[in-house]
This record gives C-alpha cells, structure tokens and sequence, in this order.
C-alpha cells in the first residue's frame, strides 16, 4: 500500500454506489489509499476519481499534472449536451465533407423555446428546412430529446407540424404541476421530463430501418429457434479519454433491447407505444436486466429486419459493428476538440464515457451501419445487471492502470486488449 502521504485517492459516488464500489476495487489492485474527504493535508499526488460535483475543479487547473489527476474534464459540453454535441458536428462536419459523421449522425436540428407559440417563428427560420420535409414527404418521422435531460425522459415522436405542437403544450401542460410524478405506477419509469429542463431541444430524423433481433434468442441455441419477434436496440459503448488526449473503447460493448417487438411508428401510436421504438434502459427498470445482452452474444441471431428471411448476424457483421463503432467516435471526439469553448481536453483528467449508437440494416444493400444518439457522462452501469457486472469490474481495472497507474508511477506490462486505441492526438496536433 503507498503511504497516505505520497499518494490518496478521493472517492465519492453517493447516487452510485456500484460506481463506488467497482472505482474502490479497481484503486486497490494499484494499492492506493481511498479517502472520501479532501485531506487537509494534500499528498504529493492526489487523485480524484469522484462524481463531477464533488470533484475540486479548482485543484484539477491549477495544481500541476504531476500532482492531482481528476476523473473528469471539466468543460465538455460539446460532448454531453446534445445541443452542443450538435453545434459541434454541425461545425467540424462543413468544413469536411468526407467526415463519417454525415452519415452516421442522424439530421438534427435544434430548437430553444419556453411556449408552443414560439414555434410559428421557428419556422420560419431555424426550422425551415424541417417544415419543408414535414409539408412535402410522408412516412417520415422525427423524434424530439429535451437537451439538458437524461435516461429517456422527455422524448416523444412526431411527424407533422401540429405533433410536435401538441408536444410542446402538453409540456406547458406538466409544468403548471410542479408535483407531477415521474413514475407511472406499474414499476416503469416514464418518459416525464422536468420542466426546468424544457428550454433547448434537439429534433433528430428517426432511424426507420433498425436492425432487429429476437434477444432471447442470444440465451438459448441461436439458430435452433425456427422465428423470432424482431426487437430494436442500440448499442452501449464505454469509451474512456485519457489526457490531452487520448481514447479508448472497451470492445465488450453491450446491446440495450426496447422491451416491446418493433413495429414501424404508426399515427395511432400513443406514448405507450413508445416502448417499441425506446431501448434506454432507464425506462425498463421492471424488467431487471432482461433486455440487456453483450453485443458478441447476439452471433447466431436471426436477424428479423430487412427483405431476407434467412439472414443471421456472423461474427464478421460484429466484427464490422465494433470497428464503425471505433471511427464514429473517434470523429464525434476528433469535432469536440475542435470547439475548444465547449471540451476542454487536460493532461490531468480522463473520463468515462457511455455512447449510444444505433445499427440500421439496410434493405437493399443488407449493409449494416453504425449511428450516432448521444454521448452520456457518467452513464448509469447499474443498468448493466449482475449477469454481466464481470465486464464492469475488468473494465475499471482497465481504466485504474491505463489512467492512474502512470500518475503513480505503476506502468502496466501491458494494455487489456479490450481497451481499444481510437484516437491519440494533442490539442496542438496529431502525435500519430
């Protein structure tokens, strides 16, 4: 164990404690000391693996990069405010037209209002564009995320004008409530979303042509069950920054399923359809960990989307999945740090990540490709389960001696090969 005064670890996680716990483990494989107060007395090296509102942000900036190493940056809305994270790849992706990322995120627009009938001027400008698809094509939708909102809450579909109008006045509907409950009361977790939190907006194009396979056939002999029910899902991908900076993505990625068979979005629907369209498992806390799988355990599985009905995702199609995963968000980090105002990447801080991308399937190609839905900071892996909290406990200690272990001056023989290397570049340029 390193004496307390050459090394501590402050560790606080007080709405996570899985996080506490895995953080905590991972530090005692390195033999650092945790504390869970700022010592009045700092150590030579002080390491902050805490949530970001405990973390000194203060001693992250100013002390030197040899003597506090915090577990987040501190400006990275870019990244994690979908608003923002939109801005950003608006900006990176017109001045390079060969980026991945006009394809692989969704169109997005973004609105900033407090009443419906703020919507009448939008458009006319900001959402000019948007009416036009609304007035002129159909069978499109669109789906609208509250920007500052999480874990599902507030979104909704449409696909016309008066929707997404009675959208916003249902929210001015909610918010004369202030107690409204955000349970629904069968043990699900509701698409409610706070009223402070309804100012900005993101309208996204919905993805029609998701990838879809029967999750249980992932727990039983994949290619012995004669058919399925095709589910959605998206994938939870773990990325850590490290630095100024690099990135890493954890190859065990995991496939989040919609608790309810897809069915393409419908004028009928009503909010309770949207557990078809929906895979945040937030949402589907009654059901335990029933609709998470690993994305390699999904080899085998028929797959249920596309004109093919003989179809079974290979490994080379996971394989395929995993390396888009790689480049789409080494791009999505490359166009944050080219808004510096907005992600400010330190030589002193890293940071765990979970992103959300969705697989569509294309049905005439039978082309499988990787999107972009959001980054998240410090993503909710209690929702992993039990089944697979091993992939947690291996990924923290991955992190611990990738991350900490140099701060230390523990260098590790050699990287899990399940942190994968997607980018290592500097604010002043390409190292590689």
């Amino acid at each position: 164990m390193h004496d307390k005064s050459d090394v501590q670890a402050l560790v606080v996680w007080p709405s996570a404690p899985l996080t506490n716990r895995l953080v905590s483990r991972a530090l005692s494989k390195l033999n650092v000391p945790v504390v869970t107060t700022l010592p009045a007395q700092r150590p030579k090296k002080l390491i902050q693996w805490s949530t970001y509102d405990v973390i000194d942000h203060e001693l992250t900036l100013f002390s030197g990069a040899d003597s506090v190493l915090s577990s987040s940056y501190i400006i990275r809305k870019a990244l994690i405010r979908k608003h923002y994270l939109s801005r950003s790849i608006r900006s990176y992706t017109t001045k390079r037209p060969a980026s991945i990322l006009h394809k692989a995120f969704p169109k997005t627009w973004e609105i900033e209002l407090t009443y419906a009938d703020e919507l009448d001027e939008f458009w006319a400008d900001d959402l000019y564009d948007l009416g036009e698809e609304l007035d002129s094509a159909e069978g499109r939708w669109y789906i609208l995320k509250p920007g500052m909102a999480d874990r599902g809450m507030g979104i909704r579909m449409f696909n016309s004008k008066d929707a997404l109008r009675d959208i916003f006045e249902e929210f001015e509907g909610a918010s004369d409530d202030e107690d409204e409950d955000e349970e629904d009361g069968d043990g699900s977790a509701s698409t409610a979303v706070v009223t402070s939190q309804l100012r900005h907006f993101v309208v996204q194009e919905y993805l029609m042509n998701p990838l879809l396979v029967d999750p249980s056939q992932s727990l039983a002999n994949a290619g012995t069950i004669a058919s399925g029910e095709g589910h959605k899902f998206h994938l939870r991908v773990y990325c850590v920054a490290s630095g100024d900076m690099k990135l890493y993505m954890w190859t065990d990625i995991l496939a989040l399923f919609s608790s309810a068979p897809y069915s393409a979005p419908a004028e009928e629907d009503e909010i309770a359809d949207l557990a078809k369209h929906l895979t945040n498992t937030s949402l589907q806390t009654d059901r335990g960990e029933a609709g998470v799988r690993l994305l390699s355990e999904l080899v085998g599985s028929q797959i249920q989307s596309g004109l093919s009905e003989d179809r079974v995702l290979t490994q080379d199609d996971i394989t395929k999945i995993v390396d888009q995963a790689s480049a789409v968000l080494a791009e999505t980090f490359v166009a944050a740090l080219a808004s510096p105002v907005h992600f400010q990447a330190l030589p002193n801080a890293f940071e765990l990540f979970g992103i959300d991308l969705l697989v569509t399937d294309d049905a005439g190609t039978s082309e499988l490709g990787v999107h972009l839905l959001e980054v998240n900071a410090e993503p909710a892996i209690e929702l992993t389960g039990a089944r697979l909290t091993w992939i947690l406990e291996d990924l923290f200690e991955a992190i611990a001696k990738e991350c900490v272990g140099p701060f230390i001056g523990v260098e590790s023989a050699r990287r899990d090969g399940r942190l994968r290397e997607c980018i290592h570049v500097s604010v002043r340029g390409p190292h590689s």
